[in-house]
């Protein structure tokens, strides 16, 4: 049998999981209180191997939850979550723009818990900073469709219709001007543009419109590097929704992350119903 249809919901009685945020530069971990969204053990972060292949990522991972356990936060009935930079699909990764093309080839969730020696629940890393938004941030008790975008080095997405996930996205890569959103409005790509605060986000406003076309939100939730920034764009951005920032900073993916793995699934978490 697998780790994927071994893996419960936390015990009744139990309130921890860990979650794993796996970026560019840096994997990051702590155990979490899902019942609040607070950290319950110091935030262990290493940098992301270089090549970032499956067994060099995940042995970084492995080696930041061994601290985790050795420091008495992660014993072995505590389940774990992983935010992967990608489409993730039946434990897999399915795409692998920010990290080495052989994650493709392997099943992300086996091969984490083959390490770590216990379950795991894969999920963009995009999704899981959702997660954390609507459960215990910006967007908590927000009704109808919410959008998030974490603007960084790319775009990432996360979609919630009344709580629920409609997972991978993936809207970073939505044309806009001819090429994916991503490459003309990320973070990173205004500052290799060279542009400034107010001609960034009048494009960025541009890529929003597209995504209200299609998707009608009624809240946008900003999070990752740009969002801190927010006071020096605001007033140059326009929306039909309103537009708030993310509030859990540098904890929302793991804070998601975890809230996956306490459910056993991403399918099976819809925020304020569980």
């Amino acid at each position: 049998m697998s780790p994927r249809t071994k893996k419960p919901a936390v015990q009744p009685g139990s309130n921890l999981a860990i979650g794993i945020d796996v970026g560019g530069t840096g994997v990051k971990a702590a155990t979490v209180d899902v019942t609040t969204g607070a950290l319950v053990s110091p935030r262990i972060r290493e940098r992301t191997p270089q090549p970032s292949t499956p067994g060099a990522v995940v042995e970084t991972i492995g080696s930041i939850v061994d601290r985790l356990r050795e420091q008495g936060f992660a014993d072995g009935g505590v389940p774990a979550g992983c935010g992967l930079p990608g489409v993730v699909k039946g434990g897999r990764l399915m795409t692998a723009a920010n990290i080495d093309k052989g994650w493709t080839a392997v099943n992300a969730e086996e091969a984490i818990s083959a390490r770590l020696g216990r379950p795991v629940v894969a999920i963009n890393d995009a999704d899981a900073a959702g997660l954390a938004e609507v459960t215990f941030g910006a967007a908590k008790g927000a009704a109808g469709t919410v959008l998030l975008l974490t603007i960084g080095t790319g775009i990432g997405s996360a979609l919630f219709i009344d709580g629920r996930l409609v997972d991978s996205t993936e809207l970073g890569h939505i044309l806009y001007r001819g090429k994916e959103g991503e490459t003309l409005v990320s973070g990173a790509a205004r500052e290799r543009r060279g542009l400034g605060w107010k001609r960034w986000a009048r494009e960025f406003s541009e890529y929003l419109g597209l995504l209200e076309a299609w998707l009608w939100p009624d809240l946008i939730v900003l999070g990752g590097g740009v969002s801190k920034e927010y006071a020096k764009y605001s007033k140059w951005l326009t929306s039909r929704a309103p537009i708030v920032t993310a509030s859990l900073l540098n904890t929302a993916g793991i804070v998601g992350a975890a809230l996956a793995a306490a459910h056993g699934s991403v399918a099976g978490y819809q925020a304020g119903r569980d």
